[in-house]
């Protein structure tokens, strides 16, 4: 079976056109596991992904992790179905795992205005982690708002609509196994 990686696709009447390809997201996602081992080497860290964008990042990663660690997952809302930020962040899920102490590895799909990663970063620092780092796949740099750190960074973007690997429009396009953008 191959990946599904169409030459355009059609999601929620708007058509899409390939953005980022399978290859270039596989041989970034082998760099930074690369250098998360690097340096994490000794700490067993946590990696939390931020359902349900991150999950197909988070799992590509963790093949490129070569020590041991852990994964939890929590859950935010900020987008519902629409193209932009509500503004509001609602917390879905929280993590199961203690931090206190630990090595804190937070992945992101993407930071667009920063308001999740800021939101998360508050909640999760007032768990007492020993050190709590950030990756993101995608950062549209020119969007964001809020002054977040981001230790790791697959792509810089501009602010533009993407879709798959993860990341969706109205919940569709999640299993894209490349990296789309509207077809204007």
């Amino acid at each position: 079976m191959s990946p599904y990686t169409p030459a355009t696709i059609e999601c929620n009447g708007e058509t899409f056109k390939p953005y980022l390809s399978e290859n270039q997201l596989q041989e970034r996602v082998k760099e930074l596991g690369a250098q998360l081992t690097r340096d994490y080497e000794d700490k067993r860290p946590i990696f939390i992904g931020v359902l349900n964008g991150a999950y197909i990042f988070l799992s590509d990663l963790m093949r490129h992790v070569q020590m041991p660690c852990e994964v939890d997952f929590l859950k935010l809302s900020s987008y519902g179905d629409e193209k932009v930020s509500s503004g509001q962040v609602t917390s879905l899920k929280e993590i199961d795992a203690d931090i206190k102490g630990r090595h804190v590895v937070l992945v992101e799909d993407i930071v667009d205005t920063g308001l999740s990663m800021k939101y998360l970063l508050e909640q999760l620092r007032t768990k007492e982690p020993a050190s709590l780092a950030t990756v993101s796949l995608l950062h549209k740099k020119d969007a964001t708002h809020y002054d977040v750190q981001l230790d790791y960074v697959g792509f810089k973007i501009p602010t533009l609509f993407v879709l798959g690997y993860g990341l969706d429009y109205a919940q569709e396009g999640r299993n894209l196994a490349q990296i789309y953008i509207l077809d204007e």
